[in-house]
């Protein structure tokens, strides 16, 4: 695998994590609610852990063979946001100093939405093969997974850990302004997994 390769893989990969979606409107309410940035963000990367583990066995070339099994992933993870949007918007929060996260929960959360995230099954089924190349003297395909899987999980952490930490820092002095991010963050969530939802049930 060439550095031109990687070069390339790296444009498109910043490109898709730094466009809003729900990993940022879960880490910018996680900040905001007093729960543990850098928690937050390492459940996100975790589920693209996952994501890199599956694709590399090979599972992801089921997945994306198997309409039935992305159609019920892709729904899962519409129902998770629309859950958990709806909980961020009746109970927006605000920053608090020293007020207790309950990390474990954090961390599962953010797990739970970068897994079942449908911008990462699409990168991980549709843009990510794009970059695997074959041939003599070529890595294996498995070890040019990981790879590009491993990449993509840096560019997340470091992304997200700043609009975390931007938001929080922006923001704290600010209750008004925190609380509309917050809801902002929870209609978003909320959005996009009605969208989805209706989108699967037409």
């Amino acid at each position: 695998m060439d550095s031109g390769t990687l070069i390339s893989f790296l444009a498109v990969d910043l490109l898709l994590v730094c466009v809003p979606g729900a990993d940022w409107a879960y880490v910018i309410s996680a900040g905001l609610r007093g729960r543990s940035v850098g928690t937050a963000v390492g459940g996100l990367v975790s589920g693209y852990a996952l994501h890199t583990a599956l694709a590399v066995a090979g599972l992801a070339v089921l997945v994306a063979g198997s309409p039935a099994l992305l159609t019920g992933l892709t729904v899962a993870g519409a129902a998770y946001l629309v859950w958990l949007g709806w909980g961020v918007l009746r109970r927006p929060g605000m920053p608090v100093e020293g007020e207790p996260a309950v990390d474990g929960r954090v961390f599962l959360r953010g797990a739970t939405i970068s897994g079942l995230n449908p911008k990462g099954l699409l990168l991980y089924l549709s843009v990510l093969p794009q970059f695997l190349t074959t041939g003599d003297g070529r890595l294996p395909v498995a070890a040019q997974t990981a790879t590009l899987g491993l990449l993509h999980m840096a560019c997340c952490a470091a992304v997200y850990l700043a609009v975390g930490v931007l938001a929080r820092r922006l923001l704290s002095a600010r209750p008004a302004a925190a609380r509309a991010v917050t809801r902002t963050s929870g209609a978003a969530m909320l959005g996009i997994g009605t969208f989805l939802l209706l989108q699967h049930a037409i």
